[in-house]
C-alpha cells in the first residue's frame, strides 16, 4: 500500500464489507498505528499490516479502500481522551498539562511526524489527525484559558492568551528537531514556568 491504487488486492466486491468484532478491528488499526510510528505513512502497506495482524490483505480492502481511508479510520478509532485538568489556578493547570501531555509525547510526536506530510495532501486524512489527537488538546487549552479568565487570573483580552495552545503544542514537535529528544513531562513544565506563564504575566 505504497500508494493509494498501487499494491492492489486480489479482486473482491468493495462494497461488501466482512463482518468482524470490534475487537479484532481495533487490532488492525493498532497494527497500523505502529506501523507508522516505526515505519513512516509512505512505508504502510496493507501487506505488512496484514502480517502483522495475522489477516489477509483482502480483508483489509473489504473495509477500507484505500490507505487513507484506513489510516483515517485508525485515528479516529484511537483518538484521545482530553485530558481533565482542573487545579484551581491557571499556572497548576498548565503544569499538569505539561506533565499528561508529556507522557505521551513520544507517541503522539512520532504520529504527527510520519502523517505531516502526507495529511497536508489529503483533507480526509488531515481531518482524522486533527479529530485524534489536535482538537481533544485544543479543547482541554480553552478550557482551561475560560475558567482562568473567569477567576480573573487574566484578562480576557490579554494578547499572549491565544498562543497558548500553540506554544504547548509546538514545543512538542520542535524539541526532537532541535534537541534530537521528545519534550518530556520535566522539560515541558519547565516550559511553562520560564516562557508561558510570564507571558501571561502569572506567577
Amino acid at each position: 500500500m505504497t500508494s493509494q491504487a498501487a499494491e492492489g488486492p486480489e479482486p473482491v466486491v468493495a462494497s461488501r464489507r466482512s463482518k468482524i468484532t470490534p475487537e479484532r478491528e481495533q487490532e488492525y488499526f493498532d497494527a497500523v498505528l505502529v506501523q507508522i510510528r516505526e515505519c513512516g505513512y509512505d512505508a504502510l502497506t496493507m501487506e505488512g499490516v496484514a502480517a502483522s495482524a495475522r489477516c489477509s490483505k483482502s480483508t483489509l480492502y473489504r473495509q477500507w479502500k484505500t490507505k487513507p481511508q484506513f489510516v483515517a479510520a485508525a485515528l479516529r478509532a484511537n483518538r484521545r481522551a482530553r485530558f481533565a485538568v482542573d487545579t484551581g489556578s491557571l499556572g497548576g493547570d498548565l503544569r499538569a498539562a505539561a506533565r499528561a501531555t508529556g507522557e505521551s509525547s513520544g507517541r503522539d510526536t512520532q504520529l504527527m511526524q510520519a502523517l505531516g506530510h502526507a495529511a497536508m495532501q489529503d483533507p480526509e486524512l488531515q481531518q482524522a489527525l486533527r479529530e485524534a489527537i489536535v482538537e481533544p488538546e485544543l479543547a482541554a487549552y480553552r478550557e482551561m484559558i475560560r475558567r482562568a479568565v473567569e477567576r480573573g487570573e487574566v484578562a480576557a483580552d490579554h494578547p499572549a492568551l491565544e498562543y497558548v495552545p500553540a506554544q504547548m503544542m509546538g514545543v512538542l514537535r520542535v524539541r526532537p528537531v532541535l534537541e534530537g529528544r521528545y519534550a518530556d513531562p520535566e522539560y515541558l513544565v519547565e516550559f511553562v514556568e520560564a516562557a508561558v506563564l510570564p507571558a501571561l504575566g502569572v506567577t
